[in-house]
């Protein structure tokens, strides 16, 4: 199959297809062992069915699973495929479903990729839910996080956490300053060293829980949307998210694909950090609305 952008811009194009057609196509087979890291947010294994697109149970983790070997074929050796999905909940139950994360485990085993980590994105600013559960019964409390996780092929892929460092907080930065700390043993065995603590490091690694909130951040877009009577996609990753894993997993000038593109927060971000890129989606609205993040094209 041949397959040609719905649009472009200089470093990045978005194709309006399945990724099933796009895995099948002459330009999918034109990225074999080209691509440096695949970052995406699939449609979640939801009890009620959203216009994305999505399957329940082992229709779901075989449709996943399956995907996957054919996207782990497009990665560098040094390549990294990062996955983010959220929790589900069985249906008329407050229980969760075991789903997300079964789906999770098959896709390492069925494309044979090691996990190098699984993350956590905390989202302070979402609203409680599951609501009946949350809100009224009052028994359980709100769902705020999804899970991220981190596959490659080798064990050791491209990554450096120097480029992902966060600021010092203003306490740390006064021990710093002052160039004085209580070091020696602590009750875990672990022996802190002054001149090693007290080195400024340019910031402080990240931990692996991500706090980013999903409010406020996508003006531009929305607006455009608004403006243009385009519906917005429902469940977009944070910029921030994206950027983080674009910075921390790849150069400048690598290629960044993502298999459900959505309105390309993927490709946007990637722009943004002078990377190349291609974004795939099914739902042409979506797609439309992505026009927003590359000045209306």
């Amino acid at each position: 199959m041949s397959l040609e952008p719905y649009l472009s811009t200089p470093k990045g194009q978005a194709y309006l297809c399945s990724i099933e057609d796009f895995l099948n196509s002459k330009k999918s087979a034109s990225l074999k062992g080209k691509v440096n890291l695949i970052l995406t947010s699939p449609p979640y294994p939801l009890v009620i069915p959203k216009k994305y697109g999505n399957m329940k149970g082992t229709e779901y983790l075989n449709w996943m699973s399956e995907l996957s070997i054919g996207l782990s074929d497009l990665l560098t050796e040094d390549g990294s495929m990062v996955v983010e999905i959220g929790n589900a909940w069985d249906k008329k139950s407050p229980t969760m479903s075991t789903l997300p994360l079964e789906t999770l485990i098959s896709i390492a085993k069925s494309a044979e990729l090691n996990i190098c980590q699984q993350l956590v994105w905390n989202n302070p600013g979402k609203l409680p839910g599951p609501a009946y559960w949350v809100n009224i019964l009052r028994e359980r409390v709100t769902d705020s996080f999804t899970h991220i996780w981190w596959y490659s092929k080798s064990e050791h892929p491209k990554a450096n956490n120097r480029n992902v460092l966060q600021p010092y907080k203003p306490g740390m930065e006064k021990l710093i300053a002052r160039q004085s700390y209580n070091s020696g043993d602590r009750p875990s065995g672990h022996r802190v060293s002054e001149k090693g603590f007290l080195t400024h490091n340019g910031g402080s690694i990240p931990q692996s829980v991500l706090n980013y909130a999903n409010t406020g951040t996508d003006n531009d877009y929305r607006d455009w949307c608004k403006e243009n009577n385009v519906p917005m996609h429902p469940a977009r990753m944070p910029i921030s998210v994206a950027e983080f894993f674009i910075k921390f997993l790849t150069d400048p000038k690598d290629l960044v694909l993502d298999p459900f593109g959505g309105s390309c927060t993927t490709g946007q971000a990637a722009e943004n950090l002078k990377r190349r890129w291609i974004c795939v989606e099914r739902e042409p609205d979506y797609l439309l609305g992505a026009k927003g993040r590359f000045g209306n094209l």
